[in-house]
C-alpha cells in the first residue's frame, strides 16, 4: 500500500493555488478560496509509473490548518475512484514509525519542519 498526499495537475489557466484549492475540493470536500493556501511550501520533481506509463511530474506542496471536517470522496474520477482505498490524517510521529511508504517519501520530515 502506498500513502499520498491530496493533488493532481494544474488545468491550463489555473494557478498552483487554484489548482490546489480544486483538488481539496475534489479530493477530500473540502471547499476554500485559492488564497488561503499563500505560497508553496515545499517543491520537488518526481518520476514514477502509473497504468504502464511513464510521468516525470513537478510537484509543490502547500499547508493549510483547518479544524476537523468530514472528509468525502465524492468528487473523485474513475481511476481516483479505482485507486484510492480511504483517507487518514496523519500526525509526523505516526508516518515516521508506521513503516509504510508514503509520497513524498520526505512528508514527515516536512511535516516536523512546518509545525
Amino acid at each position: 500500500m502506498s500513502n499520498s498526499t491530496v493533488g493532481g495537475g494544474a488545468d491550463p489557466g489555473e494557478t498552483l493555488a487554484e489548482a490546489a484549492a480544486r483538488e481539496l475540493r475534489e479530493e477530500a470536500g473540502l471547499a476554500i478560496e485559492a488564497a488561503a493556501l499563500g505560497e508553496p511550501v515545499w517543491q520537488r520533481v518526481t518520476e514514477f509509473g502509473f497504468d504502464g506509463i511513464r510521468y516525470r511530474q513537478d510537484e509543490d506542496y502547500f499547508v493549510l490548518r483547518t479544524p476537523a471536517f468530514a472528509v468525502t470522496l465524492g468528487g473523485l474520477d474513475q481511476v481516483e475512484q479505482d485507486t484510492v482505498d480511504g483517507y487518514r490524517w496523519w500526525r509526523a510521529a505516526e508516518l515516521e514509525s508506521s513503516g509504510e511508504e508514503f509520497h513524498p517519501p520526505e512528508l514527515p520530515r516536512l511535516l516536523r519542519e512546518l509545525t
